[in-house]
């Protein structure tokens, strides 16, 4: 898809509420195709690399769709994804980055409190016998404040990453490695509110977990005593635990996409003025 940020928009930034409504309203009119594309992008989770890779693809191919609903230039599941498809190896890129980005987060939380451990250490052992239980409580504290700390920065950080599949499956001009700074760029300002927004998201999306929950707790009373008289079970309670989560995850998955493109067509109509239109792809 191209852009044109010259454009004016036709159309006003959208409301949180408006947010939440526009991604339900696409989710529940195209529920049937999203659902099959999710449920697809889980099974390829069973082949490695390539299969993530194509997970991830289907994923955003998911917002792809929903985007062009979105500026009312709906496209075919078969055009999005020869789009997609033809970016497989920059998914894989951008996949594989966001994996090492990930790893640098959570080494670099580790050596902040690794760093206030030994600190700590060196502070009690400096006041030997004198240390108290203030001492200790005033330590826990500051614990309990690096950690809130810590937690948010890394929140807002994450977050500054939300859109990074959305842009590699819709514009034109960026790949694996470009589309972690344009989302940079486009989530810049608007931390909070993308916060919010997949707050509510998961509260809407939590009684289906609960559901699913349930059902995986029922399956396993069921299946404990047979496991228990012969194990040969095992593999079909396996293969029916595998096909809840995945077909779990499909029910879940276009809507938290669908969320993801609408967020990335308010962002865009905020910064840009979202001059868009599709290519012209043939079907």
């Amino acid at each position: 898809m191209s852009y044109n940020l010259g454009s004016p928009s036709p159309i006003e930034p959208l409301s949180l509420g408006n947010v939440i409504t526009a991604g339900i309203r696409i989710y529940r009119s195209h529920l049937k195709d999203y659902f099959l594309l999710a449920l697809k992008a889980y099974v390829w989770l069973l082949v490695p690399i390539y299969g993530w890779a194509k997970f991830y693809a289907l994923s955003a191919l998911i917002s792809r769709l929903t985007f062009a609903e979105l500026v009312n230039q709906p496209e075919s599941i078969s055009s999005g994804q020869r789009f997609v498809n033809s970016r497989i190896w920059q998914f894989l890129i951008n996949m594989l980055l966001m994996l090492l980005l990930g790893m640098g987060i959570l080494i670099g939380v580790v050596i902040i409190f690794a760093i206030f451990g030994v600190l700590s250490a060196v502070l009690v052992g400096g006041l030997n016998q004198q240390a108290n239980i203030g001492v200790y409580l005033i330590l826990g504290l500051l614990a309990f404040v690096i950690g809130i700390l810590a937690l948010i920065a890394v929140l807002w950080i994450t977050t500054r990453f939300y859109l990074v599949e959305v842009p590699l499956a819709i514009e034109d001009n960026v790949d694996g490695t470009s589309t972690i700074s344009r989302s940079w760029e486009l989530t810049k300002g608007y931390v909070w509110r993308i916060i919010l927004i997949s707050f509510v998201a998961f509260l809407i999306t939590l009684p289906i977990q609960i559901v699913v929950q349930i059902v995986s707790t029922i399956v396993q009373l069921i299946f404990t005593p047979l496991l228990e008289q012969n194990s040969g079970f095992g593999l079909l309670f396996a293969v029916i635990i595998l096909a809840l989560s995945f077909a779990s995850g499909a029910v879940v998955l276009p809507f938290w996409q669908a969320i993801k493109a609408v967020i990335y067509y308010d962002l865009r109509s905020r910064r840009e003025g979202l001059g868009l239109k599709l290519r012209d792809y043939e079907i």
